[in-house]
C-alpha cells in the first residue's frame, strides 16, 4: 500500500512499543524508514524488539524502560530524545486493562488502570507537545483508544472512562495545538487479539472466534496489517488536513451496540473467581519478567 521510504527521516516514539500492538506498529514504521523510539516497563522485551527491528530493517531503534505514571520520569525521557532532535510522531499506545465486575473493583484496581491510560498518556503528550511548540516543529500524535469511547463498556469501566477522556484530549488539543502544526488523531480498534492483553481480557476464552462471528458484521477479528496501515497513514505526510478525529477500526462492531464485553453479564460469581485467579497468574508472571 505504501512506498518503502514513506517515513524516511521521521523520528517516531511508540509507548508500550516492546510487545503487542505497539510492537506491530513500530515494526511497520521501521519497515517504511522511520527512526524508532520505544519505551515500556519491561527491559527484556524492549531490548529484544529493538534488536529485531534493527537487524530486519537496518534503521535506528532506541529503547528505554519507562513508567509513564511518573511525570518526572516521562519529562526526563522526552528531554533526552529531544536533545538529539525533535520527534515527528508520537503513538500513545501504552495501556493496562483487565475485566472485572465494577462492584468488585477496588480503588487500587481503578487507579492501576487510570494512572497508566489517563494520566500517563497525558504526561507523554504534554511533554512532547510543549517541546514541539517551543521548537515550532510540526508533528502528528496518534492515541490508541477503543470503541468504548462511544458506547461505554461494562466490566472494563476504568479503561472506558480513561480512554473517553483521551478522546476528549484528542479533540481539544487538535484545536489548541493546530496553529502550531501539531495534529492529533486517535484509532479505536475493535478486537485485535494479542497474547498479553487477552490474558487479562479473555483469560478463559470468554472472547473467541465464535463470539466475533456473532458481534462483528465482518465476522472476524482485525488483522494487524490493517492497524499498521492506518497508523502509518496518520503519521505520514499527505493527510495534514486530518486532525481531531477518532477513527473506529472494528468491522462495524460498535455500531451493533452493547460493547465488547456486554456478553459477560452471563458469567456467574464462581466463574468470575476463576477469571480473577487467571488474571493474577498473568500479573505475577509479568512481575517476574520485570525483576
Amino acid at each position: 500500500m505504501f512506498k518503502d521510504n514513506l517515513l524516511q527521516g521521521k523520528r517516531i516514539l511508540v509507548t508500550g512499543g516492546g510487545t503487542g500492538l505497539g510492537k506491530e506498529m513500530a515494526t511497520h514504521f521501521a519497515q517504511h524508514g522511520a527512526e524508532i523510539f520505544i519505551c515500556g516497563r519491561r527491559n527484556n522485551v524492549l531490548e529484544e524488539t529493538a534488536q529485531e527491528l534493527k537487524e530486519k530493517f537496518d534503521t535506528p531503534v532506541h529503547y528505554q524502560t519507562l513508567d509513564i505514571r511518573s511525570y518526572q520520569d516521562v519529562d526526563h525521557y522526552i528531554e533526552s530524545i529531544f536533545q538529539t532532535g525533535p520527534l515527528d510522531g508520537l503513538v500513545n499506545n501504552a495501556a493496562g486493562n483487565f475485566i472485572s465486575p465494577t462492584k468488585d473493583l477496588s480503588p487500587r484496581g481503578f487507579d492501576a488502570i487510570a494512572n497508566i491510560v489517563f494520566h500517563g498518556t497525558f504526561y507523554v503528550t504534554h511533554a512532547v507537545g510543549t517541546r514541539l511548540i517551543e521548537l515550532q516543529h510540526k508533528a502528528s500524535i496518534v492515541s490508541i483508544l477503543a470503541t468504548w469511547v462511544w458506547t461505554g463498556s461494562a466490566y472494563v469501566v476504568p479503561s472506558a472512562m480513561s480512554k473517553t477522556g483521551l478522546d476528549a484530549m484528542t479533540k481539544s488539543l487538535a484545536v489548541e495545538w493546530g496553529p502550531y502544526g501539531i495534529r492529533l488523531n486517535a484509532i479505536a480498534p475493535g478486537p485485535f487479539p494479542t497474547e498479553g492483553a487477552w490474558a487479562r481480557l479473555s483469560p478463559n476464552g470468554e472472547l473467541s472466534e465464535s463470539s466475533y462471528e456473532k458481534s462483528i458484521p465482518l465476522g472476524r477479528a482485525g488483522d494487524m496489517e490493517e492497524l499498521q496501515n492506518l497508523a502509518t497513514f496518520l503519521l505520514a505526510d499527505g493527510c495534514e488536513y486530518l486532525t481531531g478525529q477518532t477513527i473506529g477500526l472494528d468491522g462495524a462492531q460498535y455500531l451493533t451496540g452493547g460493547g465488547t464485553f456486554s456478553n459477560l453479564s452471563e458469567v456467574t460469581d464462581d466463574q468470575w473467581s476463576e477469571i480473577r485467579n487467571a488474571i493474577r497468574k498473568t500479573n505475577n508472571k509479568d512481575k517476574k519478567d520485570r525483576s
